[in-house]
């Protein structure tokens, strides 16, 4: 079986509006000369563009996908958020949520995004693909059930996972979101359930700053199915590695989940615009490595990702490229055009012990 690759030209069209960065243009800030939000068709874009020209592309099962049907998405979004993001983008698109513009079309883009990764895990679990990663635009790990924010328009993953389970296709399902923000929109949707484990590795206190804590567990019959894991600012590489066979793994391991998902961010980088960790390519493609394994031991090798943040529009393709690498065990490669000054900027032994200091106490915590 080979690997899958899910993707839509509509989700590059997806458009931010006028923005500096995160920050809306008006009063005193300043339109900038190709300007707009952080998060923009080009890192994604050229993500795909470089598995063309180094000819990744031809290995992987390239796929397209329907959009998610309103009755996918009621599963997850009441019907009153649906109808009013509808009507703003049947009316030429605005703002909805927290750092939530869209454009004309937005509620279709969004639905695509959401289809992709909803007909990704369909095919990973009915056996069709070896595994499968889902180029999802928007993103949509920060949206809520009610509400939308960062970036996010449609919960992507929760979307997905609720076709599979309502489908037959599933009962118990770990998300391990490794995007540098918490993943607060899965987390929320599933804190009360006990049959999807929900863990996200962040940095501390970034995004959203209020949420992300580590002694929030879940509750009610999901209590012990949720898990944060906030890392200092310029973690790093091995931090990163460490924190997953530490804790994620075994936890993922004692869940027994029949699939696991990744919320695929690559914001945890050297040189990403809106975070301070010091991930590399080689960073993702070792912890793609470490959840493959961790699949063949739990669930049969059955593993899906789904795109979420990273906004460095040169440095998120050979992140992206080495995953896939990884994913589909093909011997082509885009060298690390940043391996250099990464491995020069690697935290030094005194942050480091700090790093696994800290760990360690999260580690002690949950009895590991």
């Amino acid at each position: 079986m080979r690997t899958g690759f899910f993707w839509d030209e509509s989700c590059f069209w997806h458009s931010g509006g006028n923005y500096a960065s995160t920050f809306p243009v008006g009063g005193l800030v300043q339109p900038m000369v190709n300007g707009g939000l952080p998060e923009s068709p080009e890192s994604k874009r050229r993500f795909k563009n470089l598995m063309d020209m180094t000819g990744l592309s031809k290995e992987l099962a390239m796929r397209g996908a329907t959009p998610a049907t309103r009755e996918d998405l009621l599963r997850v979004h009441p019907a009153s958020y649906l109808d009013a993001f509808k009507e703003m983008s049947d009316a030429g698109g605005g703002e909805i949520g927290l750092r939530c513009p869209f454009g004309p079309g937005g509620y279709d883009i969004a639905a695509m995004s959401a289809g992709l990764a909803k007909a990704a895990l369909e095919a990973v679990l009915k056996g069709e693909l070896k595994n499968a990663y889902s180029l999802s635009r928007p993103p949509g790990h920060h949206c809520l059930s009610e509400t939308p924010m960062g970036f996010c328009l449609l919960a992507n993953i929760p979307v997905a996972i609720e076709a599979a389970l309502a489908g037959g296709l599933a009962k118990r399902v770990a998300v391990i979101d490794w995007d540098v923000h918490h993943g607060n929109g899965t987390e929320a949707i599933y804190y009360d359930r006990s049959d999807v484990l929900t863990i996200s590795i962040h940095q501390e206190n970034n995004f959203p700053p209020e949420t992300s804590g580590f002694k929030d567990r879940g509750s009610g019959a999901g209590e012990g199915c949720n898990l944060n894991i906030p890392l200092p600012p310029g973690a790093g590489h091995a931090s990163y590695l460490e924190v997953m066979e530490a804790i994620v793994i075994p936890q993922v391991r004692a869940f027994q989940p029949e699939v696991i998902v990744i919320a695929c961010g690559y914001d945890a980088t050297s040189i990403d615009p809106l975070a301070r960790m010091m991930a590399t390519a080689d960073t993702f493609r070792q912890m793609t490595r470490q959840v493959m394994a961790l699949a063949d031991d739990v669930c049969e090798g059955r593993l899906m990702m789904t795109h979420e943040g990273g906004y460095s529009e040169v440095y998120v393709p050979f992140c992206g490229h080495a995953v896939m690498q990884e994913m589909s065990g093909s011997d082509i490669e885009a060298a690390d055009p940043m391996e250099p000054q990464n491995l020069i900027r690697q935290p030094g032994l005194p942050h480091q012990t700090f790093v696994s200091g800290e760990i360690a106490l999260m580690r002690d915590a949950l009895g590991l």
